[in-house]
């Protein structure tokens, strides 16, 4: 049997608690048909490319939580493509250690096992556990030139790889046109008011990371910089305060090769969506026509958390998963932070799996980002085999 067949074979057996694909039937007594091993063995592939679509939130912080050991589950079975850290899961840099090593020791793919390091008030790994703390993207601005900056993030990307983290949801890069923004601007947040500077601070972080094996992402695309509210409270529309400036950083940082992925806001633009309802997340306008098609980014679009109030307050599960990945989303964050949901992964894939057999643009987007998202981890691990890279024969 050829290798290709056989692995498939086996992952359709994994995922559909079959020990042999050729089982006898318990009460036919006869081998599973052709037609329907062939069904069997494309869910299965389906269901593998959209797990690689799914980054989750976890409950717990040692080894022996409900939470972590789920995600190692899901991680094993090849159900999501990485995890998020939130402050609970961090209460010691020995336990973070192992904690990653043991996820990437089972996972099916190298996982993306990411935290929002960002600097001064978001940073998940803090002092008071012994890491060493990076100041806010605006005093870097303020007090360092960038190639002082490039130090600080070097020695933030190489203490981040040491502890098993490959993905640093940063920088931001939103203009800062409104100081008084709850959630940039107060926060200290953006590098400057001047798109330039915001390049430039950007690239010197982006490079840093890139030089210690770390990924990171570029957000909140097309800017939240102008914004009056948090969209992790509700909507917030920058349609009347958002100028094209906002896209200088992404657009020359993403001419420049300067992007490995980019992370989409929950925030309403219309002069962007051409919608005052559909926020930039899940606009196709906005993430394939702008940021695909005009702007030319080959990399990975990763959504905001898609347990945000932005969303669940204004859309359903479904129709926001539907929206997100035809939109133009790779991977789609569920973060489980107020209401932690463990089978988000499973509900996504079989939400997904049922869409893509109705709609041939579903399953076009699913393959896709696939191949965006297998892309991006073949720079972490480059032995990442060919037959772990299902795509769809035509």
């Amino acid at each position: 049997m050829p290798p290709r067949i056989a692995f498939l074979i086996a992952v359709a057996c994994a995922l559909f608690g079959l020990s042999s694909p050729l089982k006898a039937d318990p009460v036919r007594g006869a081998h599973i048909p052709n037609a329907n091993l062939h069904r069997i063995i494309e869910d299965a592939r389906l269901r593998q490319m959209i797990g690689q679509m799914v980054l989750v939130g976890f409950v717990g912080s040692e080894p022996d939580a409900e939470g972590y050991a789920r995600v190692v589950r899901q991680a094993e079975e090849g159900k999501i493509t990485g995890v998020i850290y939130l402050g609970r899961n961090i209460n010691g840099l020995k336990q973070v250690r192992q904690l990653n090593e043991g996820l990437q020791r089972f996972a099916a793919t190298p996982l993306l096992i990411a935290v929002d390091q960002e600097g001064g008030r978001i940073q998940r790994l803090t002092g008071a556990i012994g890491f060493k703390e990076t100041p806010s993207e605006a005093t870097v601005a303020k007090s360092m030139s960038p190639d002082e900056a490039g130090v600080v993030y070097q020695n933030l990307a190489s203490a981040l790889s040491d502890l098993g983290f490959n993905l640093n949801l940063a920088p931001v890069v939103d203009v800062n046109v409104n100081p008084a923004n709850p959630i940039i601007g107060k926060l200290g947040r953006s590098f400057s008011a001047d798109p330039q500077t915001v390049e430039a601070y950007a690239k010197v972080f982006v490079e840093a990371h890139r030089a210690k094996g770390v990924l990171t992402a570029l957000k909140h695309f097309p800017g939240h910089g102008s914004s009056t509210k948090d969209s992790h409270k509700g909507m917030a529309d920058v349609s009347k305060t958002w100028s094209d400036k906002e896209l200088l950083p992404y657009k020359n940082l993403i001419a420049s090769g300067d992007v490995d992925m980019v992370m989409s806001a929950h925030v309403i633009n219309d002069k962007l969506s051409f919608s005052n309802q559909i926020p930039s997340s899940l606009s196709r306008a906005t993430l394939t026509g702008l940021l695909r098609d005009n702007m030319h980014f080959k990399g990975v679009v990763i959504s905001d958390d898609m347990q945000m109030q932005a969303i669940t307050d204004n859309i359903s599960f479904e129709d926001s998963v539907r929206r997100a990945v035809l939109a133009g989303n790779d991977i789609l964050i569920f973060a489980n932070d107020k209401h932690p949901d463990p089978l988000v992964p499973e509900k996504v894939a079989a939400f997904l799996s049922e869409e893509a057999r109705k709609d041939p643009e579903m399953l076009e987007r699913i393959e896709k980002s696939y191949e965006n998202v297998m892309r991006l981890k073949r720079k972490l691990a480059p032995a990442v085999s060919e037959e772990t890279t299902i795509v769809r024969e035509r």
